[in-house]
């Protein structure tokens, strides 16, 4: 059997990116389902939410906004404390990072070690890596459950509708334009990646969002979607992947088969319906391994290093 390249290392493709108009205020720069960057231009300034990887990816999404914009850049929100959604944020020079105060908890309790996995995983999206500073990404203002803020006269929220993708994931909202930006708790044509997640609670929250009845959204990856009926396909092809990796695994546990066997199980029983999506394969064994976590012992999900990455891929798919 031939042994899979670690996570996304065989990944070398450079994708194609659309930025676009949503709503009034809403737009999307998005990659062929790498992460995406939400973009909110307001009366007097402009909200960028997810950065890309590095200061050099960051370099573009400044360069589109500056074709439609001289507006400043004042906010960066983190939706989450993953490295590839905030390893950038330098390059915007903003006056205030927001995040939520969970995700601070995260980079505290985990940056370093997440940073180091990240990029050993997915050495084409931390392009020109060298330009990341040293040391962590650092929110400037946290807040917990629900913030606003006034870009003139556009009312923006960040709401942390439940845990998901992570513990500490924010959506942004704009009520006025029922436009949001997800980051990764909803993902379209991409595998959502759980490895830091909460399967029990993902759905819920979920539910959550499509209660606002969003008309445009932008998701963690794939494309934008715009219209109630893309909404509402994105939100349920994302709660389905969840569902679906969480019966599988949570039964291969209960019937106390070991971790490897239940990957085996899971990855065949998800690959037709699944397999065509982006990073299906870099995500599985990832998601699987945190959902067996959660089915048996760890409710909260284990730090993931770049040693516990080889180690859990040497034992999946070597």
């Amino acid at each position: 059997m031939n042994t899979k390249a670690f996570a996304s290392h065989a990944d070398t493709e450079i994708k194609k990116v659309s930025f676009e108009q949503l709503s009034e205020h809403g737009w999307a720069y998005t990659a062929e389902g790498d992460p995406n960057t939400g973009i909110i231009i307001g009366d007097d300034a402009v909200l960028v939410a997810d950065t890309q990887a590095t200061p050099a990816m960051a370099a573009d999404v400044i360069r589109r906004i500056r074709e439609v914009t001289d507006k400043p850049i004042k906010y960066v929100v983190l939706t989450h404390y993953h490295a590839v959604r905030v390893l950038g944020a330098s390059a915007y020079g903003a006056q205030q990072i927001l995040a939520s105060q969970d995700t601070y908890d995260l980079i505290v309790e985990r940056g370093e070690q997440d940073k180091a996995s990240e990029i050993g995983r997915f050495p084409r999206l931390f392009q020109n890596v060298e330009t990341v500073p040293a040391g962590m990404t650092w929110p400037t203002m946290t807040f917990t459950g629900k913030m606003t803020l006034w870009l003139g006269k556009l009312e923006v929220q960040l709401l942390q509708l439940g845990r998901g993708h992570t513990k500490g994931d924010t959506v942004i909202w704009l009520p006025g334009e029922k436009t949001m930006l997800s980051g990764d708790l909803v993902e379209f044509d991409a595998t959502p990646y759980a490895g830091d997640a909460y399967f029990k609670d993902w759905p819920q929250t979920l539910e959550n969002i499509a209660a606002l009845k969003p008309l445009a959204l932008v998701p963690g990856r794939g494309p934008a979607l715009k219209g109630d009926a893309q909404v509402q396909q994105g939100l349920q092809v994302t709660g389905d992947f969840i569902r679906d990796v969480w019966t599988q695994v949570k039964a291969g546990a209960d019937a106390g088969r070991d971790l490897k066997t239940v990957y085996r199980e899971t990855y065949a029983a998800l690959k037709p319906k699944y397999g065509h999506w982006v990073i299906f394969d870099h995500c599985m064994p990832f998601d699987v391994t945190r959902c067996y976590d959660e089915a048996t012992q760890h409710r909260d999900p284990r730090i993931w290093t770049a040693e516990r990455d080889r180690q859990m891929w040497e034992t999946l798919e070597g």
